[in-house]
């Protein structure tokens, strides 16, 4: 006898309503310019117009937004961060490496991730998973798939050292020790950089050069010759290289080799500027992470003297300010707390550039920098609603940035303050 069993077809229907706001404030940056009169219309997760009022033709349907004493500006980006690492002071860095797992690190990653977030930060670069593997790629997955909010990120995944210059070190080496990157030497970077593509990254970072001197201090780690192989097979696939890089050898070699930006750049020299300069290559300098880890190790800051690497860092930014680099927004956050990202942007302020130029660095010259122009940065009919709105008037204090009020990522509002 034949059984018939009933087929249930179950269908899921994922719904998206196109909601409309018109946004004002008292002043309007555009990535570029300081705007007061000025609207902006949002329809769906585009910007449907932006300029003054009497310009736009508001829907009556449309959801009408103002802050008292307000800023609007894009959504920030955050040039350099590390959502699977957090401050060293709570949990050092060899100890998350090596004790915690990648699922224990991925879930604190969520956390991060929406702590940028609401900080502001709708996009961000993140530079490596210091020894979670690709977990980045997944994070990433996640919060575009709406399971779990955060930055619209570019992810390095397991970045690229060369042998025996990486840590975690000290160890003793009848152990495998697992390492915070990815080794490769010669003709193999050509395949560990196609592994690292294949698996998902939106960008290849390499370590041009570390701590693995004689005396531990930072000298060059690959050949310029390597370094070019790593360049050759990212463009081939249509990504960018980033170097870290902190030595005026190191930043050279990657110049030459063919990066789009330098990492930290501690020791740059004018010669090694107009270089960069020249070949249109970017320096994120990373201010943040050095001053927190000088405060980890006891530096009271306008207590005590400033460290040399404290100095050293203000001499190399000035240089850099001087020579006419390209300077990105970002703080190597992870090494201070996600969440926190608009520190760097207030020691940018610190040690050199006004407040309108750091504004510019975060949106429009970030965006730019990292071939986002099209898309986002700035406020222009066409590109994505990603808009916040901060108490204040970060044009002239930057750290008004840290009065946010309203965030839009992608048309979707996160965050809406009272």
């Amino acid at each position: 006898m034949k059984r018939f069993f009933p087929i249930f077809l179950i269908l899921s229907f994922h719904v998206t309503f196109s909601q409309t706001y018109f946004l004002t404030a008292d002043r309007i940056f555009d990535g570029e310019n300081v705007h007061t009169g000025w609207g902006i219309l949002v329809e769906g997760n585009k910007i449907a117009s932006a300029g003054p009022v009497s310009t736009i033709s508001v829907p009556a349907q449309a959801i009408k937004i103002n802050y008292p004493n307000s800023t609007l500006l894009p959504g920030l980006i955050e040039g350099h961060s590390h959502l699977f690492l957090y401050p060293y002071n709570i949990t050092d860095w060899d100890t998350q490496v090596l004790k915690e797992t990648d699922s224990y690190r991925t879930v604190r990653a969520t956390v991060q991730a929406k702590n940028t977030l609401m900080a502001g930060f709708t996009t961000a670069r993140d530079l490596g998973t210091e020894g979670a593997g690709y977990s980045d790629v997944a994070l990433k997955r996640a919060i575009n798939e709406g399971i779990v909010p955060g930055p619209r990120l570019l992810v390095a995944g397991r970045a690229i050292v060369s042998t025996g210059s990486y840590g975690p070190k000290g160890y003793d080496y009848d152990q495998q020790i697992m390492l915070g990157a990815e080794t490769a030497d010669g003709n193999d970077l050509i395949r560990v950089t196609r592994d690292q593509i294949g698996k998902g990254v939106d960008i290849v970072k390499v370590y041009a050069d570390y701590r693995w001197g004689n005396h531990n201090e930072t000298m060059p780690t690959f050949s310029l010759e390597e370094l070019k192989l790593i360049v050759e097979t990212a463009k081939s696939s249509g990504r960018p290289v980033v170097a870290h890089a902190s030595t005026a050898e190191g930043m050279l070699r990657a110049i030459l080799a063919g990066v789009e930006t330098i990492e930290h750049g501690d020791g740059g020299t004018p010669e090694v500027y107009r270089l960069m300069k020249e070949k249109n290559i970017s320096l994120c300098p990373t201010l943040a992470a050095t001053e927190s880890i000088g405060q980890y190790r006891g530096w009271k800051k306008g207590s005590n003297p400033e460290p040399e690497a404290i100095k050293k860092k203000k001499a190399s930014f000035k240089l850099a300010i001087e020579s006419g680099v390209t300077l990105l927004a970002g703080g190597d956050v992870g090494v201070f707390a996600h969440g926190e990202n608009v520190l760097e942007l207030e020691l940018m302020v610190e040690y050199g550039l006004s407040p309108l130029a750091v504004l510019t660095s975060a949106t429009l010259v970030n965006a730019k920098a990292f071939h986002l122009e099209e898309q986002l940065g700035s406020l222009k009919k066409g590109l994505k609603a990603d808009i916040i709105i901060v108490s204040g008037d970060p044009t002239k204090t930057v750290s008004d940035l840290r009065k946010v009020k309203f965030v839009m990522k992608d048309g979707v509002i996160y965050r809406q303050e009272k």
